[in-house]
């Protein structure tokens, strides 16, 4: 009587996938995902809170990190409850309105992330290419301005996306290929006309993907342009060091990103687990390894960290 009551709804119940094939093993399968949420809440939260209190890190590059460690703690705490929910509970049911909800912060701290991303190879690129003028380009109150644009952004190009949803009809067993809801994989279950949620995504994704990634490969051209021209190898070798942490969250963040829209598109054969996999690893990657990443790479952020534990 449940299924029935799905067909041919305007409010249906969803179904999340948790690690298809395994279900037996949820229990055990929840501790390593328990570790790493905990890594990616502690090590983002930890970075925030050295930028918060030490004021030698009040500078444009941090203040970058600290939206960086923003964003990746909303993407974490916004799928941890149903993953979690899950693998202990085996709660598999969530309402239309609850879905829009979730996908609107995993959606939005998404698109957030990927603008924070621009800003800061922008950042690294006034850094290098205009290192006397740094302060004055960078002001705090640019920085307010770029913050805000990137909120501004990812509200104007979320609503109208999740608004679409409303209309639609579900007609099927409305089971969903993640622990989370996912905005391609909702609209596949419909049975009504999707064409405006597909041109929707499409000119979604046109704007954040399609402008923020060849925003950053032009930034890092103009960058190994600068630095070619610099005599000195030790030089060119600490300008280059500057930006490996960067080019590693943009890295860790687009590629999973790329291949999870591939495998949706044209992963019809792929097994299922191989599309929980990568979508959890989608969204764990880049909260539990950023923190690594700019903990062991930046001199500065390791010596707060030190000083802050050791003082403890």
């Amino acid at each position: 009587m449940e299924i029935l009551s799905n067909l041919t709804s305007t409010f249906p119940t969803f179904f999340l996938t948790g690690i298809p094939g395994l279900e037996s093993v949820h229990a055990w399968i929840s501790i390593p995902f328990c570790c790493l949420y905990a890594i990616a809440l502690s090590g983002n939260s930890m970075i925030l809170f050295v930028i918060i209190t030490q004021q030698s890190l009040h500078e444009p590059m941090y203040y970058f990190l600290s939206m960086l460690s923003a964003t990746d703690l909303g993407l974490t705490v916004s799928t941890m409850s149903t993953s979690l929910a899950i693998l202990w509970f085996n709660a598999r049911e969530i309402s239309l309105d609850t879905c829009i909800i979730q996908m609107f912060f995993l959606h939005g701290f998404t698109f957030m992330e990927s603008g924070v991303l621009v800003a800061m190879a922008f950042d690294r690129y006034v850094a290098i290419c205009y290192p006397l003028r740094y302060t004055t380009i960078l002001t705090n109150s640019r920085i307010i301005q770029m913050g805000l644009l990137i909120i501004i952004r990812t509200v104007a190009l979320i609503v109208p996306l999740l608004l679409l949803l409303k209309p639609l009809y579900f007609c099927k067993v409305n089971v969903l290929s993640h622990s989370y809801c996912y905005h391609p994989d909702v609209i596949k279950l419909a049975c009504s006309d999707t064409r405006a949620n597909s041109i929707c995504g499409l000119i979604e994704l046109c704007l954040t993907t399609g402008v923020d990634t060849p925003c950053i490969v032009l930034s890092y051209i103009l960058i190994i342009r600068s630095v070619l021209s610099i005599a000195s190898p030790e030089e060119r070798h600490k300008a280059f060091s500057t930006c490996v942490s960067h080019i590693g969250a943009v890295t860790i963040f687009y590629i999973p990103m790329m291949s999870l829209s591939l495998v949706h598109r044209y992963g019809l054969s792929v097994p299922k687990v191989v599309h929980s996999m990568m979508a959890n690893i989608y969204l764990l990657l880049p909260p539990v390894l950023n923190p690594i990443i700019y903990s062991v790479k930046t001199k500065q952020i390791r010596r707060a960290i030190l000083r802050l534990l050791i003082r403890k």
